[in-house]
């Protein structure tokens, strides 16, 4: 039976879109004009999305108001949302002749028929404010006093050290799913390790003692000065870290109406599985098999691997100088970045060819290309319904995602809640800003867990950047993975990791980057608006003054907060978001969650191919969802481990006396996706019967 999708909400928003809408496709200049009127670019009813935060005057009550439900997130008329808008087909060049599809593109195009190019690869982000680029066209941000802001090293290290404060609810796969997903749905171009060492701008080796030289490069140098009495300069010299900016549409010679220019994302920008399958039709056919549906893998020591990098020294700089051990390909460039990712990634490679395999041997009238793109349409939807169903409500909150139809209460039913006019461009807001708030849950050192859940060590996650060799020694890939489901992550707080922020891609080196003084750079470097700003687009009040963002942050914080900035508009959101105090329920701060609800509402409800929708062309069948709906991260893992036979319910939470582990056979805990639903009944008849009629 369907949900119907029939409240006053709803019935609130196809009003405002078959008015405002069709005015808007049949008036490309109205369209325009509206796109670039910023302060006029949000209905009355969008200014209030966090007007309800009595729970921090301790009155008890939900974060969001009931009147909260109806919020408007539609269409690039109410929000400044750059997606394709005013981009020709040259930049890039986008299918127009869509038609209905029964499997996805690689590079998302063709998802909305109306809109081709949303959610394509190598299109822009979307933004929720205007940006704030120095000269309104993209030089990075500065004070509104005229003048530089602090050195994004100097707020990295005053307001965000490193003091080792673990999660006492959540894995360490909490952390990790994140940074995957993040993965599948945005890449900036240019941001990649490769690229910015090709564009050094900081002395020979970032790692070494740099001193400030804007060098021409491949990209405009922006690099992250290293002040003189940081312990970096003091010890070793070290004057600046490396950094190049991020790519954009202008540079790319893209004609837009707009007059600020915005950031590129290499990747689509759905949730389709991007990193393992890829965003383009030649990176997806180069990790193809071509044999009964299954993608490239090497068998080592009787296990199966990623397929190796052809470009193993671009790839994989944490190598020795000989280039001796592993380095993978994966549809997403950064598969080896760190140790546990890897992992994931490796994980859903063995899902793949696990599902493959059987869904050719039940049907083996099937090509190789249905039950290559059957298998990947039900990877998608696993990742897709771990995300939104066991990820998301630790990350927003149960309560919320029900009440912004993130999530729905159904375990059979589908629910058809499309809409062809959202668009889902990743917001720059929250690609650059709220998705990484999980730096602060990374853990410096990553535990080998046995099967009897012993701790037996552990590696150290800077001497494994870019070098994923040992997961192939000994045990070590499923003592891993048993970390990931074992090992607390760290806490939601303001602390980091020195291992990410003096050690990240030190490459065998004493020193490497500073990752959080990388994420406030990037926000300048991508011109986004202020916290205030983006506390006012969520309906908090705006601040005048450093004291009154007590609302929500801790009097210690704000009073370093003021030393370090001129002013409270200076406060840049990758800084004031990341020092919030959580909400109740959540794992984010009210600015950074109000970014992200707003994200996967958007990039749930404008996918036509989202797994939970049966009015397509290849939508599953109501047995077939069933099956998806069974899937969780613990499945995962206990069916493609080495040597996994047991595991908690819920990997993401701590084991506990009510999740403790259990057989990967027991099924009533660990239920298991029966691909008998996928068994081509008719098909397989026919074949039966013409066999009989040919003897």
């Amino acid at each position: 039976m369907e949900i119907l999708i029939s409240s006053f909400r709803s019935f609130y928003i196809c009003t405002i879109l078959v008015c405002c809408l069709r005015g808007a496709q049949n008036s490309p200049q109205s369209f325009e004009h509206q796109a670039d009127e910023y302060s006029s670019s949000l209905l009355p009813s969008t200014s209030g999305f966090i007007n309800d935060l009595s729970f921090y005057k301790g009155q008890g009550t939900p974060f969001f108001g009931q009147d909260q439900s109806s919020l408007i997130r539609y269409g690039p008329q109410y929000f400044y949302l750059l997606g394709n808008n005013g981009l020709n087909a040259q930049c890039p060049a986008i299918n127009t002749n869509c038609v209905q599809q029964k499997y996805r593109t690689f590079d998302g195009s063709c998802n909305n028929l109306i809109n081709p190019g949303w959610g394509t690869a190598n299109m822009p982000y979307g933004r929720l404010v205007r940006p704030k680029y120095a000269d309104q066209i993209r030089q990075p941000t500065i004070s509104v006093t005229g003048k530089p802001l602090p050195p994004a090293r100097t707020l990295s290290v005053e307001l965000f050290p490193d003091v080792k404060i673990d999660d006492n609810r959540f894995t360490l796969a909490t952390m990790q799913w994140g940074q995957l997903i993040t993965h599948d749905m945005s890449l900036a171009s240019g941001s990649t390790l490769a690229e910015q060492r090709a564009g050094m701008c900081c002395g020979p080796d970032a790692s070494s003692q740099g001193t400030l030289n804007y060098q021409n490069g491949p990209q405009e140098c922006f690099p992250i000065e290293v002040p003189p009495h940081d312990p970096l300069s003091k010890n070793l010299g070290q004057q600046c870290m490396t950094f190049s900016r991020t790519r954009t549409d202008q540079q790319l010679g893209c004609p837009s109406k707009r007059k600020s220019a915005e950031q590129i994302s290499v990747v689509s920008h759905w949730i389709d599985a991007s990193m393992v399958y890829g965003s383009d039709d030649q990176t997806a056919q180069s990790l193809r098999a071509f044999r009964k549906g299954k993608l490239l893998s090497e068998y080592r020591g009787g296990r199966e691997w990623l397929p190796t990098n052809v470009n193993r020294s671009m790839v994989c700089e944490g190598l020795s100088q000989h280039g001796v051990g592993s380095c993978y390909a994966a549809g997403d460039i950064r598969v080896n970045q760190n140790t546990q990712l890897t992992v994931l990634q490796v994980l859903l490679l063995r899902e793949h060819n696990r599902i493959a395999k059987k869904l050719a041997e039940m049907n083996p009238h099937w090509s190789d290309e249905t039950v290559y793109q059957e298998t990947r349409k039900i990877v998608i939807a696993e990742i897709q319904h771990i995300t939104y169903y066991e990820w998301l409500p630790i990350l927003l909150g149960y309560k919320n995602l029900l009440e912004h139809g993130i999530i729905y209460h159904s375990e059979h039913a589908y629910i058809n809640d499309y809409n062809q006019h959202v668009d889902p461009s990743v917001l720059n807001e929250h690609a650059t800003a709220a998705f990484r708030l999980f730096h602060t849950n990374i853990q410096g050192f990553l535990d080998l867990i046995t099967e009897n859940r012993y701790n037996h060590g552990s590696i150290r996650l800077s001497d494994h950047y870019n070098d994923p060799t040992v997961l192939e020694e000994s045990n070590n890939f499923d003592d891993l993975t048993r970390g990931l489901s074992s090992q607390p992550q760290r806490a939601t707080d303001k602390f980091h990791t020195s291992e990410i922020t003096d050690f990240l891609f030190r490459n065998k080196q004493v020193i490497g980057f500073d990752l959080k003084a990388i994420d406030i750079q990037r926000g300048r470097d991508h011109g986004l608006a202020s916290y205030n700003e983006l506390r006012e687009f969520c309906g908090s009040k705006r601040a005048h003054h450093f004291h009154d963002f007590l609302d929500f942050m801790e009097p210690e914080v704000i009073e370093k907060l003021q030393k370090l900035y001129a002013h409270p508009d200076d406060v840049e959101l990758v800084v004031g978001g990341a020092l919030e105090k959580l909400v109740p329920g959540t794992l984010s701060g009210p600015t950074y969650l109000c970014i992200m609800l707003e994200q996967f509402y958007r990039t749930r409800v404008a996918d036509k191919y989202f797994y939970e929708r049966g009015d397509h062309k290849g939508a599953f069948t109501p047995d077939q969802l069933i099956e998806i709906k069974k899937m969780s991260l613990a499945r995962l893992m206990c069916d493609n481990g080495d040597n996994i036979s047991s595991m908690q319910p819920r990997a993401f939470q701590l084991l506990s006396a009510k999740n403790p582990t259990v057989s990967c056979r027991d099924y009533q805990f660990i239920p298991f996706v029966n691909l008998e639903a996928w068994r081509d009944l008719h098909l397989n008849q026919k074949v039966y019967t013409s066999h009989l009629l040919s003897k």
